[in-house]
Protein backbone atom coordinates (compact mmCIF):
# COMPACT_ATOMS: atom_id res chain seq x y z
CA UNK A 1 0.00 0.00 0.00
CA UNK A 2 1.20 3.38 -0.67
CA UNK A 3 0.72 6.13 1.31
CA UNK A 4 1.38 10.06 0.68
CA UNK A 5 2.12 11.75 3.76
CA UNK A 6 1.95 15.63 3.93
CA UNK A 7 2.71 18.30 6.87
CA UNK A 8 3.05 21.80 7.42
CA UNK A 9 4.34 23.10 3.87
CA UNK A 10 2.32 23.10 0.70
CA UNK A 11 4.55 21.60 -1.92
CA UNK A 12 4.53 23.37 -5.12
CA UNK A 13 5.58 20.22 -6.72
CA UNK A 14 1.86 17.99 -5.53
CA UNK A 15 0.22 21.85 -6.49
CA UNK A 16 1.21 24.40 -8.58
CA UNK A 17 3.02 21.86 -10.10
CA UNK A 18 1.11 18.78 -9.74
CA UNK A 19 1.90 15.70 -11.99
CA UNK A 20 -0.57 12.31 -11.66
CA UNK A 21 2.10 10.44 -12.59
CA UNK A 22 4.31 11.99 -9.29
CA UNK A 23 1.42 10.21 -6.90
CA UNK A 24 0.81 6.71 -9.06
CA UNK A 25 -0.10 3.97 -7.07
CA UNK A 26 -1.63 6.10 -4.19
CA UNK A 27 -4.09 4.16 -2.09
CA UNK A 28 -4.30 6.92 1.28
CA UNK A 29 -3.48 10.16 2.16
CA UNK A 30 -2.26 11.26 5.52
CA UNK A 31 -2.00 14.70 7.17
CA UNK A 32 -0.22 15.33 10.06
CA UNK A 33 -1.25 19.12 10.76
CA UNK A 34 -1.20 22.86 10.09
CA UNK A 35 -2.34 22.75 6.28
CA UNK A 36 -5.24 24.66 5.02
CA UNK A 37 -8.47 22.86 3.87
CA UNK A 38 -8.28 24.28 0.53
CA UNK A 39 -5.02 22.21 0.16
CA UNK A 40 -6.25 18.92 1.40
CA UNK A 41 -9.38 19.38 -0.61
CA UNK A 42 -7.26 19.87 -3.63
CA UNK A 43 -5.12 16.82 -2.93
CA UNK A 44 -8.27 14.73 -2.57
CA UNK A 45 -9.52 15.76 -5.44
CA UNK A 46 -6.82 15.27 -7.82
CA UNK A 47 -5.15 12.00 -6.00
CA UNK A 48 -8.58 10.70 -5.84
CA UNK A 49 -8.14 8.68 -2.26
CA UNK A 50 -9.35 8.93 0.90
CA UNK A 51 -7.70 10.73 3.46
CA UNK A 52 -7.04 10.23 7.50
CA UNK A 53 -5.70 13.77 9.26
CA UNK A 54 -4.90 15.26 13.17
CA UNK A 55 -4.60 18.49 13.45
CA UNK A 56 -1.82 21.12 13.67
CA UNK A 57 -1.21 24.09 16.60
CA UNK A 58 -2.26 26.29 13.54
CA UNK A 59 -5.51 24.55 12.92
CA UNK A 60 -7.64 26.52 14.54
CA UNK A 61 -9.98 26.89 11.50
CA UNK A 62 -10.55 23.20 10.57
CA UNK A 63 -12.10 22.35 14.29
CA UNK A 64 -14.53 24.45 12.56
CA UNK A 65 -14.63 23.98 9.11
CA UNK A 66 -12.51 20.27 8.36
CA UNK A 67 -11.83 19.64 4.80
CA UNK A 68 -14.80 18.07 3.21
CA UNK A 69 -14.70 14.47 2.75
CA UNK A 70 -11.77 13.91 4.85
CA UNK A 71 -11.64 11.32 8.04
CA UNK A 72 -10.33 12.46 11.57
CA UNK A 73 -8.01 10.56 13.13
CA UNK A 74 -8.35 12.54 16.71
CA UNK A 75 -8.23 9.93 19.37
CA UNK A 76 -9.11 7.08 16.85
CA UNK A 77 -7.86 4.21 15.66
CA UNK A 78 -8.83 3.39 11.93
CA UNK A 79 -8.40 0.35 10.12
CA UNK A 80 -7.63 0.90 5.79
CA UNK A 81 -6.75 -2.05 3.62
CA UNK A 82 -5.32 -4.13 7.12
CA UNK A 83 -3.06 -1.17 8.54
CA UNK A 84 -4.72 0.01 12.07
CA UNK A 85 -3.91 3.23 12.02
CA UNK A 86 -4.50 5.73 15.68
CA UNK A 87 -3.93 9.77 15.60
CA UNK A 88 -3.12 12.42 18.41
CA UNK A 89 -2.92 16.05 16.88
CA UNK A 90 -1.55 19.14 18.43
CA UNK A 91 1.98 20.11 20.25
CA UNK A 92 2.85 21.33 23.61
CA UNK A 93 1.12 24.17 24.94
CA UNK A 94 3.92 27.15 24.65
CA UNK A 95 1.12 29.96 25.15
CA UNK A 96 -2.54 30.56 26.74
CA UNK A 97 -4.33 28.93 23.73
CA UNK A 98 -6.12 25.76 24.14
CA UNK A 99 -7.16 24.80 20.75
CA UNK A 100 -4.67 22.33 18.94
CA UNK A 101 -2.42 22.40 21.93
CA UNK A 102 -1.60 20.55 25.14
CA UNK A 103 -0.05 20.56 28.45
CA UNK A 104 2.26 17.17 28.79
CA UNK A 105 -0.20 16.25 31.41
CA UNK A 106 -2.98 16.41 28.91
CA UNK A 107 -1.50 14.52 26.35
CA UNK A 108 -0.37 11.79 28.71
CA UNK A 109 -3.74 11.50 29.42
CA UNK A 110 -4.91 11.14 25.52
CA UNK A 111 -2.10 8.72 24.92
CA UNK A 112 -3.41 6.49 27.85
CA UNK A 113 -7.28 6.29 26.10
CA UNK A 114 -5.20 5.50 22.82
CA UNK A 115 -3.50 2.92 24.03
CA UNK A 116 -6.32 1.41 25.96
CA UNK A 117 -8.20 1.52 22.10
CA UNK A 118 -5.15 -0.54 21.32
CA UNK A 119 -5.07 -3.14 23.10
CA UNK A 120 -9.01 -3.90 22.65
CA UNK A 121 -8.05 -3.90 19.09
CA UNK A 122 -5.37 -5.87 18.99
CA UNK A 123 -2.56 -3.08 18.63
CA UNK A 124 -1.85 -0.01 16.28
CA UNK A 125 0.58 -0.48 12.69
CA UNK A 126 0.88 3.42 12.11
CA UNK A 127 0.60 6.27 14.90
CA UNK A 128 0.39 9.76 13.19
CA UNK A 129 0.61 12.71 15.36
CA UNK A 130 1.44 16.36 14.77
CA UNK A 131 4.34 16.81 17.35
CA UNK A 132 7.20 14.19 17.33
CA UNK A 133 8.15 12.41 20.42
CA UNK A 134 10.83 13.93 23.12
CA UNK A 135 14.33 13.44 21.60
CA UNK A 136 13.37 11.77 18.61
CA UNK A 137 13.32 15.02 15.88
CA UNK A 138 11.87 17.62 18.54
CA UNK A 139 13.92 20.67 19.11
CA UNK A 140 15.03 22.75 22.22
CA UNK A 141 13.02 25.12 22.16
CA UNK A 142 9.66 24.88 23.97
CA UNK A 143 7.43 25.38 21.14
CA UNK A 144 9.07 22.43 19.19
CA UNK A 145 10.14 19.98 21.79
CA UNK A 146 8.46 17.02 21.52
CA UNK A 147 5.81 14.99 23.85
CA UNK A 148 7.43 12.18 26.38
CA UNK A 149 3.95 10.40 27.04
CA UNK A 150 4.80 9.71 22.89
CA UNK A 151 7.54 7.67 23.91
CA UNK A 152 5.51 5.78 26.31
CA UNK A 153 2.70 5.36 23.72
CA UNK A 154 5.04 3.67 21.57
CA UNK A 155 6.68 1.42 23.95
CA UNK A 156 3.04 0.54 24.62
CA UNK A 157 1.23 0.03 21.41
CA UNK A 158 4.91 -0.52 19.39
CA UNK A 159 3.36 0.50 15.92
CA UNK A 160 5.54 -0.29 13.08
CA UNK A 161 5.58 3.37 12.05
CA UNK A 162 5.30 7.14 13.43
CA UNK A 163 4.55 10.14 11.02
CA UNK A 164 4.63 13.35 12.63
CA UNK A 165 5.05 16.98 11.35
CA UNK A 166 5.82 20.32 13.15
CA UNK A 167 9.21 20.48 12.88
CA UNK A 168 10.36 21.91 9.66
CA UNK A 169 12.83 20.77 7.81
CA UNK A 170 14.88 24.10 7.46
CA UNK A 171 14.77 24.89 11.03
CA UNK A 172 17.99 23.49 11.83
CA UNK A 173 20.76 21.60 9.92
CA UNK A 174 20.79 18.67 12.80
CA UNK A 175 17.12 17.84 11.90
CA UNK A 176 16.98 14.45 11.08
CA UNK A 177 14.49 12.81 8.98
CA UNK A 178 13.81 9.38 9.96
CA UNK A 179 14.79 7.57 13.60
CA UNK A 180 14.51 4.29 15.05
CA UNK A 181 12.79 4.22 17.89
CA UNK A 182 13.28 1.50 21.39
CA UNK A 183 9.53 0.39 20.39
CA UNK A 184 10.94 -0.95 17.12
CA UNK A 185 8.88 2.03 15.23
CA UNK A 186 10.51 3.74 12.35
CA UNK A 187 9.62 7.63 13.07
CA UNK A 188 9.23 9.88 10.11
CA UNK A 189 9.28 13.61 9.92
CA UNK A 190 7.18 14.31 7.04
CA UNK A 191 6.79 17.70 7.04
CA UNK A 192 6.16 18.62 2.83
CA UNK A 193 5.37 15.37 1.70
CA UNK A 194 6.48 11.41 1.58
CA UNK A 195 5.84 8.96 -0.31
CA UNK A 196 5.50 5.64 1.71
CA UNK A 197 5.37 1.80 0.29
CA UNK A 198 4.06 -0.26 2.50
CA UNK A 199 3.47 -4.32 2.05
CA UNK A 200 -0.30 -4.96 1.02
CA UNK A 201 -2.29 -6.90 3.19
CA UNK A 202 -6.00 -8.70 3.25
Amino acid sequence: MKILVVSDVEERLLYDCFKKERVEGVELIIACGDLRAGYLDFLMTMVNVPMLYVLGNHDDVLVKNPPLGAISLEDKIIKFKGYKIAGLGGCIRYNDRTICMNTETEMKWRCLKLSAKATLKGGVDIFVSHAPARGYGDLEDFPHRGFICFNNLLNRIKPQYMFHGHVHTNYHRSIKISYEHPSGATIMNCCGYKIIDLPDRE
